[in-house]
C-alpha cells in the first residue's frame, strides 16, 4: 500500500511550474486545484507547520485550513513554487523533501529554500501534513538525520 501513498502524494504536489500564490490567491484556480484535492482527502484532515508561522504547531482544518495556512504563508511573496528533490516511503508517512523558490516584488531574482513535508496516507485519502520550513529538523523528527 505504501507505493499507492507515495503515487497518491506525488499526484497532489504542485507542478514545479506552477505559480502557488496565484493557485492560493484566485478564486478560480483555487476552485480547479481544491477540486482535485477535496476527494482525495479525509474527512478530518489537517495541516501543520514547523518554522513557518507565528503559532506554529496550530492545527488548520480541512481544505479552508490547508488554504487559510498557504495564504498566510504567501502574504509576502509575489511568486512561489515547489520542486520536489525526493519522496520517501514511510509506509503511512511519506517524506517529500522539496526546494522552494519564491520572489517578492521589491527584490530581484528568487529565493530558495530547502524544506520538507511529511504527507500521513490513511485509508487511501490523506489524512495530514506537517511542513517543515527546516529539513533538518524534519529528518530528526522522523529518525532519519544523517
Amino acid at each position: 500500500m505504501s507505493r499507492e501513498n507515495v503515487e497518491l502524494v506525488r499526484s497532489l504536489h504542485p507542478t514545479p511550474t506552477m505559480d502557488l500564490a496565484a493557485v492560493y490567491r484566485d478564486e478560480s484556480q483555487w476552485a480547479r486545484a481544491s477540486s482535485l484535492f477535496a476527494p482525495r482527502i479525509s474527512e478530518d484532515f489537517r495541516c501543520f507547520t514547523s518554522g513557518y508561522l507565528e503559532g506554529d504547531g496550530e492545527a488548520f482544518d480541512g481544505l479552508d485550513g490547508f488554504r487559510y495556512l498557504w495564504l498566510e504563508w504567501l502574504t509576502p511573496w509575489e511568486s512561489y513554487r515547489s520542486e520536489i528533490e525526493d519522496i520517501r516511503d514511510l509506509g503511512d508517512d511519506v517524506l517529500v523533501l522539496v526546494r522552494d523558490f519564491g520572489s517578492r516584488s521589491e527584490e530581484t531574482g528568487e529565493v530558495a529554500v530547502a524544506s520538507a513535508a511529511v504527507w500521513t496516507v490513511r485509508e487511501g485519502r490523506i489524512s495530514q501534513i506537517v511542513f517543515w520550513a527546516d529539513r533538518a529538523a524534519a529528518l530528526k523528527a522522523l529518525g532519519l538525520e544523517k
